[in-house]
């Protein structure tokens, strides 16, 4: 069935994308308010948001504050080191009870008049309580308001939606993917923040795509490796391993978690592998002397490390990978990077970039603090990311020319934008999440050169 036959939901969705025509997007998508006040109503209170990484919240009783748009949520490490989230709101006068992150042995007691609560979120002390009306103090009816939490990849995850599918569930197939990178060994070594003048969705936008890679970031597009061999030129073994080589330079550039600089180390060591003539057959024998020389590194440290040709021979071999709508994990060798986008108003973000490492058991590094976020054109910001923040500002500007009326996305190199606003979309329209599953399978992997998609809405 074409996309265009499919039955729109009863729902209105104002500047919504049309079926007919899913390779445009209306422009106020990207700065209209009532468009961004749709979105806080209808999709973000329904799908599921990294809070935080897990290592963030260590040991038992220790907490850490999420806050998202006007909520803020405080999940907390129980004796077992499970994981449960509260709504950070005294049920006295709502004040928040705490701030940032700590640890909590004797349970919370809110700072303005005393009020206490039990690591389980019960109400444990009310001063002066028989000042009160007894429909005002009842018990159970002033515990903290629990917020549904579960824990994958290494990060603890919250839903307002009890009704929503598991995290799990929601995110495949990169679950199943990125469990088989072992992404839960991995720890933060940094952790950056980025102030973005953008519409959250334009910033995502930004890196699902690769029709931007040479003109944006031309340090990457490097004669001799493999993505500018041609059908029929002569092939050049040594200097297709320099190429290679000089890419994974610049792909850690001051970006660890894109590629580590210890795997930067071990293919250096590598410079002088004999490789076959045939072109297709040399870049299959660096790619697997590459895979197991960082598997042997890592291995002789006890990291934990998956066997990486494994992965490429299941086709887990994509560099990255979407948690629908917000959260993104960018494995490479040893490796990745994750990125979280965070809405402040309909044309600000808050972006923030992990660089992701594995350890020996005992060498881990300690987490990094919560980072001060950084304004786009910050001149700390490494090549990579400078490169794609001095772009989007002048796009979010550039939506608002009054002759600019959609943007128009190439069918077969940039479908993945179409496919995840048209997921927006079934939100938006109150779709129900038996129909909006198959819509976040689609979304969820290998982004890059994606064409638009029937996602069945």
């Amino acid at each position: 069935m074409a996309i265009a036959d499919r039955k729109r939901s009863a729902l209105p969705v104002p500047y919504a994308m049309d079926p007919a025509l899913p390779d445009r997007v209306p422009k106020e998508r990207y700065f209209d308010p009532d468009f961004y006040r749709l979105e806080v109503e209808r999709l973000w209170p329904r799908v599921w948001q990294m809070a935080c990484r897990l290592e963030e919240i260590p040991r038992p009783h220790d907490f850490v504050e999420y806050e998202f748009l006007e909520q803020s949520i405080v999940v907390l490490r129980t004796d077992d080191m499970g994981v449960r989230a509260f709504e950070n709101a005294c049920r006295h006068r709502g004040v928040r009870f705490v701030q940032g992150r700590g640890s909590c042995e004797n349970g919370f007691t809110c700072p303005f008049h005393g009020w206490c609560y039990g690591l389980d979120g019960a109400n444990t002390g009310i001063p002066r309580r028989k000042s009160f009306a007894s429909h005002n103090v009842e018990p159970g009816d002033v515990d903290l308001v629990p917020v549904r939490c579960e824990v994958w990849g290494g990060c603890a995850w919250i839903n307002f939606d009890n009704d929503a599918p598991p995290v799990r569930e929601c995110m495949e197939p990169t679950t199943t993917i990125l469990d088989a990178w072992k992404v839960e060994s991995l720890r933060a070594e940094k952790w950056y923040a980025a102030r973005l003048p953008v519409n959250w969705k334009l910033a995502v936008e930004a890196f699902v795509e690769m029709y931007h890679v040479v003109v944006t970031h031309p340090q990457l597009d490097i004669p001799g490796m493999r993505y500018s061999l041609r059908p029929g030129a002569p092939f050049d073994r040594r200097a297709f391993i320099d190429a290679e080589i000089e890419y994974l330079r610049a792909m850690s550039d001051g970006m660890d978690g894109m590629v580590h600089a210890n795997d930067v180390r071990v293919a250096e060591g590598l410079h002088d592998l004999e490789l076959p003539a045939d072109p297709q057959l040399a870049i299959s024998t660096w790619n697997r002397a590459l895979n197991d020389a960082v598997m042997r590194w890592h291995r002789e440290r006890h990291a934990d490390i998956p066997d990486i040709n494994e992965l490429d021979e299941h086709g887990f071999n994509d560099t990255f990978y979407q948690c629908f709508p917000h959260y993104f994990v960018l494995p490479m060798y040893s490796s990745a990077s994750s990125y979280r986008f965070r809405p402040t108003g309909p044309e600000e973000t808050l972006m923030e970039i992990w660089s992701l490492a594995r350890f020996g058991e005992g060498d881990e590094p300690e987490t990094p603090p919560p980072p001060e976020v950084w304004e786009c054109d910050d001149p700390r910001w490494p090549p990579i990311p400078a490169q794609d923040f001095s772009n989007i500002p002048r796009q979010q500007k550039g939506l608002h020319a009054h002759g600019f009326r959609y943007m128009r996305l190439s069918e077969r190199l940039e479908g993945h934008i179409s496919n995840l606003q048209r997921t927006v979309d079934g939100f938006l329209a109150g779709l129900p999440y038996r129909e909006l599953l198959p819509a976040l399978h689609s979304v969820n992997v290998a982004p890059f050169d994606k064409p638009v998609l029937d996602l069945g809405f």
